[in-house]
């Protein structure tokens, strides 16, 4: 006899997940359980990744509250007891454009999936930043999160704002980096990222580093960096990356590009509309300030 479901989701991966009824108990992606909070539905367990340590990434988080939400562990640290110790009714995790659970050791995740429903939300370069946010929609709208999303108008308003100050921002150069020592630094390849892509989207065009390996990132050292001659600076602050203060003591960084103005960037963006505004409201505010002063 079939088993009867009143919840259904297709995943990114083409995989069905169905429960009894529609699930409450999330563990997640760090990633996925910031947007899905963003949503109003709160997690009560997450993982991260195998870049991750110990304790969550605070810049990974957007506005979970930490203290209060269980941290099972990152990347191979995280054991199928630990999540299903949480007694989880959904696992969802983020994907890059395969079948494997982002964070998760490929056994790991295929013996999760034997007790719990997964779902994959797929944040890859081959998608879109409106795809992955409509994705995410959809899902928390399964788990009974809102129809009228808090956000929507606060990034409509966002990208206008990037629109109009386009054309004040065509002489500037703005660069994406993650530091990686003090000697060699990863540029990003613009259009390997969604949101990226959507400045550009926005009239707001990001510098490409030279042609060369590396499909994301273009790993480089300081000095090659600030040749570029940024007057904005899209930097990664994930907890794995060197910090943004230790850029003061990078010489060959000072010396060329030291002047830049300095935007918090989160490569691993929780994907709503209120994470997405902010994030555009800030390279917004950079582009302002830096046209104003002539840099």
């Amino acid at each position: 006899m079939a088993r009867q479901t009143d919840w259904e989701f297709l995943d990114d991966r083409g995989r069905s997940a169905t429960a009894a009824q529609t699930p409450s108990r999330l563990v997640a992606y760090i990633q996925a359980g910031a947007t899905l909070f963003d949503h109003g539905i709160r997690p009560v367990g997450l993982f991260g990744s195998h870049h991750d340590g110990e304790t969550a990434d605070p810049a990974k988080a957007g506005t979970l509250p930490l203290e209060d939400i269980a941290y099972l562990g990152s990347g191979n640290r995280v054991g199928v007891d630990a999540i299903l110790d949480a007694e989880p009714d959904l696992v969802v995790g983020v994907g890059y454009g395969s079948d494997q659970v982002y964070g998760l050791d490929p056994d790991t995740a295929k013996h999760i999936e034997e007790h719990v429903p997964v779902v994959v939300c797929d944040v890859g370069q081959g998608r879109s930043l409106a795809d992955v946010r409509d994705r995410f929609t959809a899902l928390a709208r399964s788990l009974g999160a809102e129809q009228n999303l808090s956000g929507a108008a606060e990034l409509d308003c966002a990208e206008g704002r990037l629109r109009t100050l386009a054309p004040d921002a065509a002489h500037l150069r703005i660069l994406a980096l993650s530091p990686g020592t003090p000697e060699s630094v990863h540029l990003a390849r613009p259009r390997a990222w969604p949101d990226l892509r959507a400045l550009a989207e926005c009239g707001i065009g990001l510098v490409e580093p030279e042609r060369g390996p590396g499909a994301n990132w273009s790993t480089v050292d300081w000095t090659v960096a600030a040749s570029l001659e940024p007057d904005i600076v899209l930097t990664d602050v994930r907890a794995n990356v060197l910090p943004v203060a230790a850029l003061e003591g990078v010489k060959a960084w000072q010396a060329g590009a030291g002047r830049a103005r300095i935007v918090p960037w989160n490569p691993e963006v929780p994907c709503s509309h209120l994470a997405h505004a902010r994030f555009f409201d800030a390279v917004a505010d950079a582009v302002q300030a830096s046209a104003s002063s002539g840099s």
